[in-house]
């Protein structure tokens, strides 16, 4: 008897509720052509907010491998150079790396102005409905900026000065960063692809790398291997005689969870440089790209612990976090075509390069605190070229030329603006301020107070 008031309120709700949907639905549905812009800009933002992410992955990585005394200063240049990039890729660099038809120089140098938005609500435009918006696309390509500049950071720690490291980073992301970047993303000479392009004239193909693995990750390493080399290496770590003092970080835990921070926000890195989300293939690219970029890593950190266990015979776990990450820079230029055995194997050559050229650097007397460059750059150069191995759009001989392109102009500029900065202003702090650490004498503050050496 009870049952009966509800089973006839079921029964009202099963004839005019989908009345009332179908209803709601012809009011909301959007056209067709506005789905795919709808979709495309959703994916910019979510996976724009995954590679912001990454800054807390590389701050955490930094504060984790340097010493006690030095935590706060890393602190301090992570959230200042996520800062200065967002202002400088505003007022210069968005519209140098995508200047349309705007062009200084065709191909080579874009156009100089800030960035705009849309009108509020899209009123009074003409928009392409079938791409994403422009705030959307701005916010996405900023992350990539604010990377490039995340790896130089790590590289000159434990002795760089604060004001000259910032100032490097805001030409770094205004000027050197989106230029590059133009000659292949914004339409420039790397990418032209009219036959009468430069690239197809001469070796058929046009530089292919989908995500990075020079135009971001090469170029953050370009840049402080040169400042590595100006700046000069920590004090006592390498004395005569060739003999090369270790400096542990002091906080391992805290550099692991950066590096599956990093891993994490890898997803966005990748998988939103499909840039399209509006049809069904997209998608499932999309998904192909996130399993290929996982299982890269997982490679390159299976890789570099086997290879350690071999060498030293014990593992090593700081080489096993640059080597999860060497194999997520290594699939970077090319995320999508290989089969995920392939991709694997990519990202444990990645590893194996880690593994190789950490002391290959240090026998140089090349001080690199957290492994930036062989990570970024040796493992960039790897990936893109691998990326013929399994995209037949891509050439060895391309593939080749563009990264010495890309890596002779930011090494040169980089080296260029790191020399007059020592000459201007110094970029290195004094050997008593070293000793005591960076933390106090740089910034008059502690990141462990309760835990002050003596």
């Amino acid at each position: 008897m009870t049952l009966r008031p509800w089973i006839a309120a079921a029964a009202l709700a099963a004839t005019v509720l989908p009345g009332m949907a179908l209803a709601q639905d012809a009011d909301v549905t959007p056209p067709m052509q506005d789905i795919g812009y709808i979709f495309t800009t959703f994916m910019f933002l979510v996976t724009g907010f995954l590679v912001f992410w990454m800054a807390a992955g590389f701050t955490m990585l930094e504060a984790g491998l340097v010493r006690q005394k030095n935590t706060t200063m890393q602190l301090m240049k992570n959230m200042g150079l996520f800062s200065f990039a967002a202002i400088m890729y505003y007022l210069v660099g968005y519209n140098l790396m995508y200047p349309g038809d705007g062009w200084t120089i065709s191909g080579v140098l874009g156009a100089f102005g800030a960035a705009s938005l849309e009108p509020v609500g899209l009123a009074d435009t003409e928009t392409d409905l079938t791409y994403a918006s422009v705030g959307s696309d701005f916010f996405f390509q900023l992350m990539f900026c604010a990377t490039t500049a995340s790896i130089v950071s790590g590289a000159l720690a434990e002795r760089i000065r604060l004001w000259p490291f910032f100032i490097f980073v805001i030409l770094l992301t205004a000027l050197i960063y989106p230029i590059q970047a133009s000659w292949k993303w914004g339409g420039g000479f790397l990418a032209n692809e009219d036959a009468a392009g430069f690239m197809m004239s001469t070796f058929g193909t046009i530089f292919q790398d989908f995500a990075g693995s020079t135009v971001v990750h090469s170029v953050g390493g370009w840049a402080a291997l040169a400042g590595a080399l100006i700046l000069g290496p920590r004090l006592g770590k390498y004395a005569r005689g060739g003999k090369i003092t270790p400096f542990p970080g002091a906080n391992l835990p805290l550099a692991t969870l950066g590096t599956f921070i990093l891993w994490l926000g890898w997803f966005g890195f990748n998988g939103g440089s499909q840039l399209y989300m509006d049809t069904a293939g997209n998608v499932a690219d999309i998904s192909r790209i996130f399993a290929n970029t996982n299982t890269a890593a997982a490679g390159g950190a299976v890789a570099a612990l086997i290879l350690t266990q071999f060498l030293y015979k014990k593992p090593d776990l700081t080489m096993v976090l640059n080597g999860a990450l060497a194999g997520l820079v290594s699939i970077t230029a090319e995320p999508l075509t290989p089969s995920l055995g392939a991709a694997t194997l990519i990202g444990a050559v990645g590893g194996v390069i880690v593994v190789l050229t950490v002391p290959m650097l240090d026998r140089m007397r090349i001080d690199d605190v957290v492994g930036a460059i062989p990570v970024h750059l040796f493992a960039g150069i790897w990936g893109t070229l691998a990326v013929p191995l399994t995209n037949d759009a891509a050439s060895f001989p391309a593939q080749i030329f563009s990264i010495l392109v890309v890596g002779i102009f930011v090494f040169a500029i980089s080296a260029v603006i790191w020399t007059i900065l020592k000459a201007m202003m110094g970029i290195r702090v004094g050997e008593e301020a070293e000793m005591n650490g960076l933390d106090m004498t740089e910034l008059g503050m502690e990141a462990y107070p309760e835990f002050s050496q003596s």
